[in-house]
């Protein structure tokens, strides 16, 4: 049922606490009124409602809250959506140390497997990572001797697209390098 507003008719604004009467119609079925101010308002007829004229506001059964929730449109508990900026991209983190990579003791086997194993570890996530196009992999190859860094970096530099550099300081600390991965 819609109500007919008529000029003099006291109302109230749903979303604001604004009382007023109207004074006149706008275009596009819009409501003039005049706040107890003297200010000069439009409306929609949805959202103001009539108030009676002895001046007492209208009993409602239920809160202005619940009213206000009922008007508004639903809506569904989202997680914000944060774009990355260019700067934070998707990072690959790989850990190269051998307890993440094997299960199972490894003391027993010679460096010459150790680093082998770790080597392969690294080789199938850079090629992981350029199928996936991640732009950045970071590879922490811990402090040690830097034999390991030393052969990841003959390594990375068989690969076309691919620059190398130390990784943050402060997240890594010295034994990790970050590779940069050119995406056509």
């Amino acid at each position: 049922m819609d109500t007919i507003f008529l000029i003099g008719d006291a109302v109230m604004v749903l979303d604001d606490s604004l009382e007023g009467k109207v004074i006149g119609f706008g275009q596009h079925q819009y409501i003039k009124i005049e706040t107890t101010e003297g200010f000069i308002l439009e409306y929609k007829p949805n959202e103001i409602i009539k108030v009676s004229k002895e001046e007492t506001p209208i009993q409602f059964n239920k809160s202005v809250a619940q009213i206000l929730a009922e008007k508004e449109p639903s809506k569904k508990n989202k997680a914000p959506l944060i774009k990355p900026s260019k700067k934070e991209q998707m990072i690959f983190e790989v850990d190269l140390h051998l307890e993440k990579i094997i299960s199972g003791k490894h003391q027993h086997m010679s460096n010459f497997d150790k680093l082998s194993i770790q080597l392969d570890e690294a080789k199938k996530a850079i090629e992981f990572a350029i199928s996936k196009r991640y732009q950045r992999v970071v590879l922490i190859h811990g402090v040690g001797e830097g034999v390991l860094k030393s052969e990841l970096e003959f390594l990375l530099n068989r690969y076309e697209n691919v620059s190398i550099q130390e990784a943050n300081y402060n997240r890594y600390g010295l034994g990790a390098m970050e590779i940069y991965i050119k995406q056509n």
